[in-house]
């Protein structure tokens, strides 16, 4: 199996604190990797490490099967990135930043920046300072600067950051195309879990520094299983009447205040009815399907006290 990034127990510590420990990290060639976590887990911190923009504590970073080291950092042109919130010349309009960039890169080409503008919808902006943007016109010049060169990896930190929901599907439709088309691979961060599960082939969720598990979105989906939820009034007497009244074992606490049920062999109406026959108010009650986002809190908090 080819990988395009390899991490071995890369390791970032500053002033005895780790700030992410021992990450094993796996991107293959030519999928869309999405990587999770809450603000604070380690992510961008994972992401600035990958694109050298600080040094790994210990611990290597192998990319396009090389290791990355001071002596091999000609590997980072073959990669586009935004790592937190993309920086211009604010003075310069967008093309002429985005020909800075290229010739920073050694790369000729204005049909190719034109490309890359329309690829992200910025038109009408040849004679506007970088300034006078917008953070989302700001977002989509990052990634038209990222993708430019049509990359063999492309690395982006929040990169719907700004975007109403139309310019997030125009983006989201853009990544999937470049993979597609190009065999383009993407690591991308984010915390719209549902973009990530629209758009990624494989995860890799990192929960305080470290990187707790990596699994594709296909063997997520094959995980999923419907649910009726609840909210009780009265957990303790809720859960009597579950176990009791109803012989139902197949279920767990979730928030500490919601019952989730996994047996079907009573209806919604049936459960609700019972309980409250039973003097248990329900405040609420409906059928659920899991998802990313009940994945990713699983994977974080272990997804409640099984009952």
């Amino acid at each position: 199996m080819e990988y395009i990034v390899r991490t071995h127990h890369l390791t970032k510590r500053v002033k005895g604190k780790e700030l992410v420990s021992d990450i094993n990290l796996h991107i293959k060639k030519g999928e869309i990797y999405g990587f999770l976590g809450q603000n604070g887990a380690g992510k961008t911190t994972i992401l600035r490490l990958l694109t050298t923009i600080i040094k790994p504590t210990s611990g290597e970073i192998e990319m396009f099967g090389k290791k990355l080291t001071e002596n091999t950092k000609d590997l980072l042109k073959r990669v586009g990135s935004i790592i937190e919130y993309p920086i211009f010349y604010e003075h310069l309009n967008a093309r002429e930043n985005m020909k800075l960039h290229c010739e920073y890169l050694g790369f000729y080409d204005e049909a190719a920046i034109d490309l890359a503008f329309d690829l992200v919808h910025l038109k009408n902006i040849e004679d506007k300072p970088v300034k006078s943007f917008s953070l989302g016109m700001k977002q989509r010049l990052g990634i038209a600067r990222a993708i430019i060169t049509k990359p063999e990896l492309i690395i982006l930190d929040e990169p719907t950051n700004g975007l109403d929901p139309i310019g997030i599907k125009e983006i989201r439709d853009l990544f999937k195309m470049l993979n597609k088309q190009y065999g383009i691979t993407f690591l991308i961060s984010s915390h719209i879990l549902g973009e990530i599960e629209q758009m990624a082939d494989r995860i890799g969720v990192i929960n305080e520094g470290k990187l707790i598990d990596e699994v594709s979105i296909a063997d997520i989906h094959k995980q999923k299983s419907d649910y009726i939820e609840l909210v009780p009034n009265n957990m303790n007497h809720a859960v009597y009447v579950l176990e009791q009244e109803l012989q139902i074992s197949n279920f767990k606490i979730v928030e500490d205040n919601r019952i989730r049920i996994y047996d079907f062999r009573l209806s919604q109406s049936e459960i609700s009815k019972e309980l409250i026959l039973h003097g248990v108010d329900i405040e609420e009650i409906h059928k659920h399907s899991s998802s990313l986002e009940d994945y990713f809190y699983q994977q974080i908090n272990g997804g409640g006290v099984l009952v």
